[in-house]
């Protein structure tokens, strides 16, 4: 049996998240089928670094592939994305050690959500447009009350697949371009629908709504309130998944510019 790297990026509008589902189309379930075309009769295993939820995105998601195969990376690639549909592409593949598993290596992920100041006719589902006006300084303020080592209970919902909700944010950073509010959030891992629940109480503070000393709150006790706030999918994007030995420098800019830089990226 060979194992494989493979990067890959996505629009999850489509999709009802990473995750295979028995009866919904989501993005391992279809790269599966993909690979059992170009594989044929051999065993087949794709297991990604991270669940995305349904309707989020991916600058470059990461999974590993094991099957049995004398195919060349690049072969691969190519077999792939002639069959993949056109809101999923591959973007390397490489060989990698048969112990390499794409989740348990991973020891950080960033993401990025986009917030827009107005209504687009082109990125509809790729930004969250809020009519309301935001106050950047609090938000980017109370944002840093998210760093270090927290109990995120509230901003998640259960999960059983997840031992623990203490998760170690490792950095946020927030930066204003054009009609744009962008977020980066840095961390071990992720809780389910973690990311949209702390941009969503921090749009609030943007609002005036909540105060920092509300999202201190729920970060020492428990609450629902985060779970009013979620944010819609369609602005978050899984931007990297980080192993360790590499050295990933991401640079916080709206997601179109860093879809087309990728195209020069070079994966280590």
């Amino acid at each position: 049996m060979a194992r494989f790297k493979i990067f890959i990026e996505y629009d999850g509008t489509r999709y009802s998240g990473w995750q295979k589902q028995n009866n919904a189309k989501t993005i391992q379930g279809t790269l599966i089928k993909a690979a059992e075309e170009i594989f044929k009769d051999s065993k087949i295993d794709i297991q990604g670094s991270g669940r995305t939820d349904s309707g989020v995105h991916a600058i470059c998601q990461v999974a590993h592939l094991e099957t049995k195969t004398m195919l060349a990376p690049e072969i691969i690639k190519l077999k792939f994305n002639d069959l993949l549909p056109h809101d999923i592409n591959i973007l390397e593949v490489q060989k990698t050690n048969p112990k390499f598993h794409a989740r348990h290596d991973a020891i950080s992920r960033s993401y990025i959500y986009q917030i827009s100041r107005r209504r687009t006719a082109f990125e509809k589902n790729h930004v969250w447009w809020i009519k309301d006006r935001l106050d950047f300084d609090a938000m980017q303020r109370a944002s840093k009350e998210f760093l270090g080592m927290h109990d995120f209970s509230s901003f998640a919902d259960e999960d059983k697949e997840e031992k623990s909700t203490k998760v170690m944010i490792e950095d946020i950073t927030m930066k204003e371009s054009c009609e744009l509010i962008l977020i980066q959030i840095t961390g071990s891992h992720f809780l389910w629908k973690m990311v949209r629940r702390m941009v969503g109480v921090l749009v609030e503070i943007g609002r005036g709504k909540l105060t920092q000393n509300d999202l201190k709150y729920f970060l020492q006790k428990k609450s629902d309130v985060p779970a009013k706030y979620t944010a819609p999918p369609s602005g978050l994007f899984l931007e990297s998944v980080n192993y360790k030995n590499e050295t990933i420098i991401n640079e916080l800019k709206p997601v179109r510019e860093l879809i087309w830089k990728s195209v020069n990226k070079k994966f280590i």
